[in-house]
């Protein structure tokens, strides 16, 4: 069997958000959760825990995401000022 794109889920304190989502997603979260907790010996996964850790994979995955923040990274360095005058707005 192939293995999954996530690893085991870190147990780390979340920030709450609430979303609606399709159930047909909800379904998919719920068969993956169980699909991972099968794999990685944790048990069934709660599929909201599955969400960030998605999120994250998908933004790290992204490269043109990858590049707006090396871009950004880069101008804030660049223009300290533009940085700070920002922070106080």
């Amino acid at each position: 069997m192939a293995k999954l794109k996530l690893p085991a889920i870190e147990d780390d304190k979340p920030v709450k958000v609430t979303v609606e989502l399709p159930a047909t997603l909800h379904r998919d979260l719920v068969a993956y959760g169980s699909a991972l907790g099968r794999e990685t010996g944790q048990g069934v996964v709660d599929p909201a825990k599955l969400i960030g850790p998605m999120l994250a994979r998908f933004m790290a995955t992204d490269r043109v995401f990858a590049k707006l923040r090396r871009t950004e990274s880069t101008s804030k360095i660049a223009h300290p000022e533009k940085s700070r005058s920002e922070q106080t707005a």
